[in-house]
């Protein structure tokens, strides 16, 4: 009996420290993460895993609080369906790129290396479907840019 208490002890504990430190970073446990895809127009392929905003309280909350970013992590807002989108920085410690996505998949705008904890409005400038954050920086780095195509089940439709 004693020698299954020891693994069992070390699952347990694993599985706390794992939950504890994804608390720790501020994301949610609970959020669901799925691969996101973009593509850009020289045919690089990037692929990141997002946590996924889609209901009111989690497109609130976004990356509010969150203290470390894997480089290939993001959080993709689903907002349902196309419109104007009013983004900000409050209470969010990291400078991230905000790539505003139209319902076709196609990146209508970037806004690159947004300021922490600012209460300025970061507008779509036109109506879109989705909003992917990513590290700031990222999309110079891998050459991201409007007119690149995301690949995300919501822009199957």
């Amino acid at each position: 009996m004693r020698r299954y208490l020891l693994p069992g002890f070390c699952v347990v504990a694993l599985v706390l420290a794992l939950h504890t430190m994804t608390i720790a970073s501020g994301v949610p446990a609970s959020m669901a993460v799925e691969p996101v895809e973009i593509i850009t127009a020289g045919g690089e392929r990037h692929v990141f895993s997002a946590y996924v905003a889609d209901t009111q309280e989690s497109r609130s909350r976004g990356l509010m609080y969150v203290t470390r970013l894997e480089p290939d992590r993001g959080m993709l807002f689903d907002f349902e369906s196309p419109r104007a989108v009013h983004m900000w920085m409050k209470n969010t410690p990291l400078p991230l790129d905000m790539l505003f996505i139209d319902a076709q998949g196609l990146i209508a705008r970037i806004e690159m290396r947004t300021r922490p904890f600012s209460t300025e409005i970061i507008s779509s400038g036109s109506d879109v479907l989705a909003v992917l954050e990513l590290n700031g920086g990222v999309t110079e780095k891998l050459g991201i840019a409007a007119g690149d195509r995301v690949i995300h089940r919501l822009f199957e439709k």
